[in-house]
């Protein structure tokens, strides 16, 4: 399926398939990213997060929809991989600023 996202969350999908610096230069100089618990300021934190996630899972990414809401894009995907729980339904939570990512949240 092909979704109309706006340009930097079309580019984070795209630069997540293995591009970790890539992933990072979506992103405003200090956007947040909150995910499993954890809390990621600033690109260079944002891409050492990309890299030990990459390190760890390998993912495949299936774009199901994309809404706005409250301000925010609102992007639900099926993840199928090699981690516990496969596959799963995320919700990503885009605060854009300046044409970039500010802020991005993942919920299970």
């Amino acid at each position: 399926m092909t979704l109309d996202l706006p340009k930097p969350i079309a580019a984070y999908f795209t630069a997540d398939k293995g591009d970790s610096e890539a992933v990072a230069e979506c992103f405003t100089a200090n956007a947040v990213v909150k995910d499993e618990g954890h809390t990621y300021q600033g690109r260079a934190a944002i891409k050492q997060w990309k890299v030990e996630v990459s390190a760890k899972f390998q993912y495949t990414t299936e774009l199901i929809a994309c809404e706005r809401k409250d301000g925010k894009f609102v992007v639900t995907s099926k993840i199928a991989g090699n981690f516990p729980g496969s596959p799963v339904v995320l919700r990503f939570f885009f605060g854009l600023e300046d044409n970039r990512i500010a802020s991005l949240e993942i919920i299970r």
